[in-house]
């Protein structure tokens, strides 16, 4: 398996996970069991069928759920440390709070800066990457911003939006070969270049911060967009020019077929009639669920910075959300993986298998690393997740090793 997207984190013996509900692409196994081997997954079974060698390791999971590592695709922090503080250690602690909710692999998220706090950020990431977390696994890095349309900018911070310029954008994307993802504005002058440049170096451009209508977004997709961030939150809608509607980005996401969606699931940023709206146009394969959490995540409520404490913005971490000083929009989330799930079963309503596949498999195939996580598969890594019914985590599993139990 290659190594280029998906870093190695850890390694553990060969033991079994048995008398668990067992999650898989197709069906629930109950009760059933995981055999890991080492960092992978050799088999999954039936604990009827499953004969476990006499004097092998066990863990009793007594009847919790067993499920793949939950990925979070878009996240900006946790424990009180966000990625723009720029250093090693925030990247490790930020993983090792979201492994707490279990999340098993992580996409580290920037804000919109300035080009040298980018950079000190990234510089942070690849000595991060180079070692193990004890958390979550590193996927790579995410960009989000500075090419960002200003009335969406939401939480970005306005001094630094502009529109994206080659002379800016190769050499950050030369220098940093583990950026996978990048979100922009398509509409913006020079955004569709910089989306063809994006699918040419085989990272996922996504559609995000944006004022685009739906010619727009046609336009993004046949550049190279193949996604959208956090979809309602940073977007425009249908609007009237010179009376006629026009459908906008939010509309373009729940009809374009080519466009796949992620949303922020914790209860606060949408409420549960969007959740079953994008579920039932996008379904579990065209939609995942991310926390883009904050550096409050884990953390008691109260005042934060956004970015880094030197360059950041205030925010007020209250009522389950974080918010702008003024309260004139969210700023970010401050839950970690399980409470997506919950959000999506309690709030929208979709069944469990669905909504395990939005922060799992349907990331995993976003992301290109399918090949590697995101389903409890023979031969892929040993990432699992081990949840109660009220959706408390139990034990979550890193390469085989487990990296936090309750």
């Amino acid at each position: 398996m290659a190594e280029s997207k998906a870093r190695k984190q850890g390694c553990g013996a060969e033991y079994y996970l048995v008398n668990g509900r067992v999650i898989t692409p197709h069906r629930i196994i109950s009760p059933g069991g995981v055999q890991v081997e080492g960092e992978y997954i050799g088999r999954v079974f039936a604990m009827a069928d499953g004969e476990i060698p006499q004097g092998a390791q066990t863990i009793d999971v007594q009847g919790a759920w067993i499920i793949p590592g939950l990925i979070d695709m878009h996240l900006h922090g946790g424990g009180g440390t966000d990625v723009m503080d720029g250093s090693p250690e925030a990247i490790r602690t930020i993983a090792h709070i979201h492994a707490k909710g279990g999340t098993t692999a992580i996409l580290p998220t920037t804000l919109t800066s300035s080009i040298e706090e980018l950079r000190l950020a990234l510089d942070a990431m690849q000595t991060a990457l180079e070692g193990e977390t004890g958390g979550a696994r590193l996927l790579g890095a995410h960009l989000e911003g500075p090419y960002f349309a200003y009335e969406q900018r939401g939480a970005q911070d306005p001094r630094y939006l502009k529109n994206p310029k080659p002379d800016e954008y190769l050499g950050i994307l030369d220098d940093y070969p583990f950026i996978i993802r990048v979100s922009a504005a398509p509409e913006l002058p020079g955004a569709l270049d910089l989306g063809r440049e994006l699918r040419k170096r085989g990272i996922l451009a996504a559609i995000g911060h944006t004022d685009a209508t739906y010619e727009d977004v046609l336009a993004a997709v046949e550049a190279g967009y193949s996604h959208m961030t956090h979809l309602y939150s940073g977007m425009a809608g249908v609007r009237r020019v010179n009376c006629y509607r026009v459908a906008g980005a939010i509309e373009s996401g729940l009809l374009l077929d080519d466009l796949s969606v992620e949303v922020i699931a914790d209860g606060k940023h949408l409420p549960g009639s969007l959740l079953q709206l994008i579920y039932k146009c996008k379904g579990a394969e065209g939609m995942a669920l991310c926390s883009d959490s904050l550096r409050a995540a884990g953390m008691p409520e109260g005042n934060y910075f956004l970015g880094s404490g030197e360059d950041g913005q205030e925010i007020l971490v209250e009522d389950g959300v974080a918010w702008l000083r003024d309260k004139s929009a969210f700023a970010g989330s401050v839950v970690t993986g399980s409470q997506l799930i919950k959000t999506m079963v309690e709030v929208a309503g979709a069944p469990l298998q669905d909504a395990v596949k939005m922060a799992t498999t349907t990331p995993a195939r976003i992301l290109k690393v399918a090949d590697q996580m995101g389903s409890l598969d023979r031969g892929k890594y040993a990432d699992i997740t081990i949840l109660r019914d009220d959706f408390t985590v139990v034990k979550t599993i890193v390469g085989g090793k487990v990296v936090y139990s309750s």
